[in-house]
């Protein structure tokens, strides 16, 4: 599927939500590469502006600003601040995410809000507070961090899922909506590789967070690998960006036929709640 591709100024100019770490991080870095002004949008302060020193030492336009994607007040000041520095965004990429995990019956409400108001209406609120300037200007480009798991869904991650796919419907969306106006979408869905989910993520199993820490650490792919993707995906105008081979064929397979992906998913979800039952136990246990 094919969005508009953007036509790059001199300078182009690029915000990232959560860039101070994981693929926020690989994101500045893959972005300044090629060209771009950055900013580092993020709520870790000391973070965020040793990020921006690092790519001003090495030649590149770079500010800090602290950013807590769910609350509108900021919102408006980073959009505020942006313009008044850059007259306007070539591209603004909502990449801040958080993640839990548990059963139905386990996860909270309070984990269940928590990810909704950063996963979902943190994306919500980035894209209200620029898509007006792009519009204004006839161009920009909208990049939107989902996962994997927002067209797959395994079980003990039913809220994560259901906030990423609500990301890949609001992408979907926006889409078509921006087309006459010039600004593109691109929506990231990788699987597992290495970041720093995990450092924020909470957990209704004992244990997971080491289970999701080896799934990532045996992952192929980097983050400084979806960074790359990304950004060739947006310059070329294309919407997904699949970065796994194995999990973008499964999602073939549920297009095709549901019924074989839910065998083998419903498998896979056996073995992953016995391992899950059993550390518990042992847990219990010693």
């Amino acid at each position: 599927m094919k969005t508009n591709k953007l036509t790059q100024p001199d300078k182009p100019s690029v915000l990232i939500t959560g860039g101070a770490s994981g693929l926020g991080l690989a994101l500045a870095h893959e972005y300044a590469a090629q060209g771009y002004k950055i900013c580092i949008a993020d709520v870790q302060t000391s973070l965020g502006e040793q990020v921006a020193l690092e790519l001003n030492s090495r030649g590149t336009e770079a500010f800090f600003i602290k950013l807590d994607v769910t609350n509108d007040e900021d919102w408006v000041t980073v959009a505020n601040v942006v313009f008044e520095r850059w007259r306007s965004l070539d591209v603004l990429i909502n990449n801040a995410g958080v993640a839990s995990c548990g059963l139905i019956e386990d996860q909270s409400i309070d984990d269940w809000q928590w990810q909704l108001d950063i996963n979902v209406m943190g994306v919500v609120r980035g894209c209200k507070a620029f898509v007006p300037m792009m519009k204004k200007r006839g161009q920009g480009h909208i990049v939107n961090v989902a996962s994997m798991a927002g067209l797959l869904h395994m079980p003990t991650m039913s809220a994560y899922n259901v906030s990423k796919a609500s990301v890949v419907a609001l992408s979907e969306t926006l889409l078509i909506e921006l087309d006459n106006h010039n600004v593109g979408v691109t929506v990231v869905c990788p699987a597992f590789f290495k970041t720093n989910l995990t450092n924020t993520m909470r957990s209704a199993i004992p244990g997971i967070e080491n289970t999701v820490n080896r799934w990532m650490s045996s992952s192929q792919i980097t983050a400084d690998d979806v960074a790359k993707s990304t950004f060739d995906a947006m310059f070329n105008g294309d919407f997904y960006v699949l970065t796994h081979r194995r999990e973008k064929w499964l999602w073939w397979l549920k297009r095709m036929s549901p019924k074989a992906l839910q065998v083998i998913l419903k498998k896979a979800a056996k073995k992953q709640l016995k391992r899950a039952i059993d550390k518990a136990t042992e847990k219990v246990a010693s």
